[in-house]
């Protein structure tokens, strides 16, 4: 399949992988909280993993093994507290976890010891931290509810759709060239105005949040979405690599497709715990 699906061109393979992912996606989050769990605990793993072998490119050599437990326990951790499987106070044994790096680096006898802890730790906050914290926007009303994650997904989409046909159609001023030339103002805006409009439908379809929340929504997306791929963007030059993976034909890897995500979820849960 993979061997078929690589043979076709960049656009074809953009738009199977795209179809089928968002086909997943849709079922996994609406079907039921395991479902969700299994889908997002599977893209943390292969997030985090990522993320080691590309910094491995560089010559730094992570933990990799225990950043995955790490972060596979604290997102999993996150997941029964909201869903009141497990008492919160037990959150607490993710930071002797933590400060494991720090202990088993002195027994792995590799060169520059605190440049490994320092990226092992970063593959955990920058991966598992975020789509920790998406799990209080699943729960965030008690009982878990489908209608947050998918919305949150559904206007990272819109931006994205938006900036890529106004960018394309009218873009003419960079929005940061240094480090990612084919982005435009222009497309920012129109990925803004398509998330806003986005936001504004799904207020009368997907009734958990208000008008203004989903609102707030867009534009957080639409403001930290574009940092977040910025972020990536800027992570990949200095390492001299065009994509994260190849996990995902036509779309690179798993940061790649989820950049924008990762650095919208903190900002975003933050809005809707506060308001």
């Amino acid at each position: 399949m993979s061997k078929n699906i690589s043979s076709l061109s960049n656009l074809n393979q953009r738009i199977i992988v795209g179809v089928l992912g968002a086909a997943v996606f849709i079922g996994g989050i609406w079907y039921s909280e395991w479902t969700y769990f299994l889908l997002f605990l599977g893209l943390t793993l292969l997030g985090i993993s990522e993320f080691y072998n590309l910094v491995s490119v560089q010559g730094m050599r992570p933990n990799k093994p225990l950043g995955l437990l790490v972060g596979g326990v604290f997102f999993t951790s996150m997941f029964l507290v909201q869903n009141e499987a497990m008492p919160g106070e037990l959150l607490y044994l993710s930071l002797p976890l933590l400060f494991l790096v720090f202990i088993v680096e002195m027994y792995r006898k590799k060169p520059q010891p605190f440049t490994n802890i320092a990226f092992t730790l970063l593959g955990v906050t920058y991966v598992a931290g975020p789509f920790g914290l998406l799990h209080l926007l699943g729960f965030l009303n008690g009982a878990y509810s489908w209608q947050p994650i998918l919305g949150l997904m559904l206007l990272i989409w819109a931006a994205d759709t938006g900036a890529y046909i106004a960018g394309k159609s009218f873009g003419k001023h960079k929005l940061f060239e240094r480090i990612s030339p084919g982005k435009t103002w222009e497309g920012w805006a129109g990925g803004t105005l398509l998330a806003v409009l986005v936001g504004y439908g799904m207020s009368f379809l997907f009734v958990d949040l208000e008008l203004y929340q989903w609102v707030g929504m867009a534009v957080l997306v639409a403001v930290f979405g574009v940092l977040g791929d910025l972020s990536e963007s800027m992570l990949k030059r200095s390492l001299g690599v065009k994509d994260s993976g190849t996990l995902l034909p036509g779309h690179g890897g798993i940061l790649d497709r989820f950049d924008s995500l990762l650095m919208a979820i903190p900002f975003i849960v933050t809005f809707l715990e506060i308001f």
